[in-house]
């Protein structure tokens, strides 16, 4: 036996004969609840402009430098030598905030005039035991100050006018010119 043998064809009943169906068939099935209506707000109700949680840098690309040299935010250490050609009888130990080819900013417990000179040394390498550290010593002049976070303490951001390398190891001999 085929199955398209015991197909039945369905006829169209005509809407006076459905209800009459749905009178004599199941209780009507149960109608859901309410549904409001949508409501279609303005995007923008508060006047607070909208901002980001986070911003996907991936997606849109980082705001360009509009410095002329980059800061490296980078925190290494840099002894205070001396403010306006008066040595300090021991060299302040600071740290940096961020640093370029240009300039460093870091944090002092000193009040510094501004254009006043400062000698630093800053450690841009540090290996155990005192080998291979790579240190910056600088004149800087300071370009501006502020007040810190922390009471006493001053913000000063430097540029540097003059600039020596200097390493503790000793480089071996293959590397020297001859």
């Amino acid at each position: 036996m085929r199955a398209t043998n015991r197909a039945k064809r369905i006829e169209s009943v005509p809407t006076s004969r459905c209800a009459e169906a749905r009178t004599f068939a199941a209780p009507p099935e149960p109608q859901p609840a309410h549904v409001p209506a949508l409501r279609i707000l303005p995007v923008t109700t508060d006047p607070q402009p909208r901002r980001f949680a986070r911003v996907p840098t991936h997606a849109v690309g980082v705001h360009p430098e509009h410095r002329a040299y980059p800061r490296a935010t980078l925190r290494l250490p840099l002894r205070l030598r001396s403010v306006d050609s008066a040595q300090e009888e021991f060299p302040i130990t600071l740290v940096t905030r961020d640093i370029s080819s240009t300039g460093v900013y870091f944090l002092c417990p000193k009040r510094v005039a501004l254009n006043m000179r400062v000698e630093l040394e800053i450690v841009l390498v540090s290996r155990p035991m005192g080998r291979g550290n790579v240190v910056i010593g600088t004149v800087a002049r300071v370009q501006r100050w502020e007040p810190a976070a922390t009471p006493g303490w001053y913000g000063v951001a430097a540029a540097f006018d003059e600039v020596a390398f200097d390493r503790d190891d000793r480089v071996p001999s293959r590397f020297l010119n001859p």
